[in-house]
């Protein structure tokens, strides 16, 4: 059983659309004919044993996004839940915030996608590799140029294994050409550093 998380932030974000992200929110922004994260949701949907679709962010439930979500589970013919955050609460902190309903019925694994992402979506080729050699979190990148990848996460890999060896998000000098792609695949045991970290903030906010 497999699930995935589509990221899809909230109304402060988007001021690179504006004037556009005042009418529409930019999940719901025309790509190709289509809403953005339809075609998230179509690679969800595509990849065997795909059981859930959830929907993270802090929009309010308008009747746009009502009215999508109600034709994508009735057109993919999937589950599709919109959870909506109190505040904004960043990658780690939503996915920590809704990990019960995230690995509500014992998930294999579930993919993380940010809504704002163009792909081909290689998601059964990440399933494949995943199983192939577990780990915990496995990620998606691709090259650019050296002025590029200054926009992007950088990832430092060590060539044999691919395994992370440095990040660091949109650097001020050169780091490396490959980037992030925003698209991940997680197991449920990648939740465990985040209630890691979120025990330690409290504990620093409380001293």
């Amino acid at each position: 059983m497999l699930k995935a998380v589509i990221l899809i932030g909230g109304p402060q974000k988007g001021t690179r659309f504006r004037p556009l992200s005042f009418e529409v929110p930019k999940p719901l922004f025309p790509v190709a004919g289509v809403p953005m994260i339809q075609h998230h949701i179509e690679a969800c949907a595509q990849v065997p044993g795909m059981q859930e679709i959830l929907l993270i962010g802090f929009y309010q439930p308008d009747e746009a996004l009502t009215r999508f979500l109600e034709a994508a589970q009735q057109e993919f013919n999937l589950p599709i839940r919109y959870l909506q955050e109190f505040v904004p609460l960043g990658t780690g902190g939503g996915l920590y915030h809704f990990r019960d309903q995230i690995l509500a019925g014992g998930p294999e694994a579930f993919f993380v996608l940010n809504a704002d992402v163009c792909s081909d979506f290689p998601l059964t080729a990440m399933l494949d590799s995943y199983r192939h050699q577990p780990h915990p979190f496995l990620l998606l990148g691709t090259t650019a140029n050296r002025t590029q990848s200054l926009n992007y996460g950088c990832i430092v890999e060590n060539p044999q294994t691919h395994e992370v060896l440095h990040y660091v998000e949109k650097p001020s000098t050169f780091v490396s050409d490959i980037i992030n792609c925003g698209i991940y695949l997680f197991s449920p045991e990648a939740l465990k550093p985040l209630r890691d970290v979120f025990q330690r903030n409290q504990q620093d906010g409380q001293l």
